[in-house]
């Protein structure tokens, strides 16, 4: 028997690509699923059957699952997703929040109401299923979160202001609810996915068809790593990328710096700006600790 068998797993954005992988892998380890997706195209616009057809591949393999098509940057919607797990298996245990959008201009090209939709669904959208399942992890201590960020995010991405924006903010909402969390077996992990799906064929040069996506690029590559951050022995508040069967953490390092006292200046830095980003000694930043 699988650890997943009997866990209930809801995966936001699930119809396709990534997510459809996800809810698949944890289908087929005995986990009860809940399948979210609008159903729209990736700008977000409209709606559709995309969560009913995936519901029907796992029913199909003998698996047990059941669709939502609730938009997650709608409150209400977002909470009907954890509604629905708990009305029809009785409890949320995981919680894989992978529902994106993409418009993507240079900034001096994007519309702000652009940059706040992409917002709205990315990072809000996780926070509002992610509001709704905490209090049910929280009191009966245990759960399993994954953010999906992006290196668009943690790296930089020409021409993704607005969705970089969102996916960075996924690792400080991680950051807090880890700590949060820590006390009450919640654990919360970001992913940082690689992968050819119907999103990344927007982007420009992009050649490759996401219906079937080359083996290096295959959606269920990246699964494994969130299986790993909703197993038993997950961690809590890391940062992992997930492509093409290579996996590797992301982390935050510092280095020393320079201490000018208390009477420091613009004058007294600028000799000093060479140490001042020497990262050659650099460590891995230590974490806060929890709070009660």
């Amino acid at each position: 028997m699988s650890e997943f068998e009997g866990k209930v797993a809801a995966v936001t954005g699930a119809g396709g690509g990534i997510g459809r992988a996800h809810a698949i892998e944890f289908a087929k380890r005995g986990a009860k699923v809940v399948v979210n997706d609008l159903g729209g195209s990736v700008d977000g616009a409209g709606e559709g059957d995309a969560a009913d057809r995936v519901v029907a591949e796992i029913r199909e393999m003998g698996g047990t699952a059941i669709a939502n098509k609730a938009s997650v940057s709608d409150r209400d919607g977002a909470k009907s997703i954890i509604e629905d797990a708990v009305n029809e298996f009785g409890t949320i245990d995981i919680l894989v929040n992978n529902a994106g959008i993409l418009r993507d201009k240079t900034f001096k090209n994007m519309t702000l109401d652009d940059f706040e939709l992409v917002m709205q669904v990315h990072i809000m959208g996780t926070v509002y299923v992610t509001h709704a399942a905490w209090p049910i992890m929280y009191e009966k201590n245990y759960g399993r979160i994954v953010f999906t960020s992006s290196g668009s995010g943690i790296f930089g991405n020409f021409g993704q202001a607005n969705y970089g924006c969102a996916k960075m903010a996924m690792l400080g909402l991680m950051n807090v609810l880890a700590l949060e969390g820590a006390g009450h077996n919640v654990r919360v992990n970001c992913l940082g996915p690689g992968a050819t799906t119907r999103m990344t064929a927007t982007v420009p040069g992009r050649t490759q068809d996401p219906d079937n996506p080359p083996p290096e690029r295959d959606p269920k590559l990246v699964s494994p790593a969130v299986l790993y951050m909703c197993s038993e022995e997950a961690p809590t508040g890391v940062t992992i990328s997930a492509s093409g069967g290579h996996y590797n953490l992301n982390a935050v390092f510092v280095n020393d710096g320079v201490d000018l006292g208390v009477d420091a200046s613009f004058e007294d830095l600028l000799p000093n700006a060479e140490q001042l980003l020497d990262m050659s000694k650099a460590h891995a930043r230590e974490r806060p600790q929890r709070r009660r």
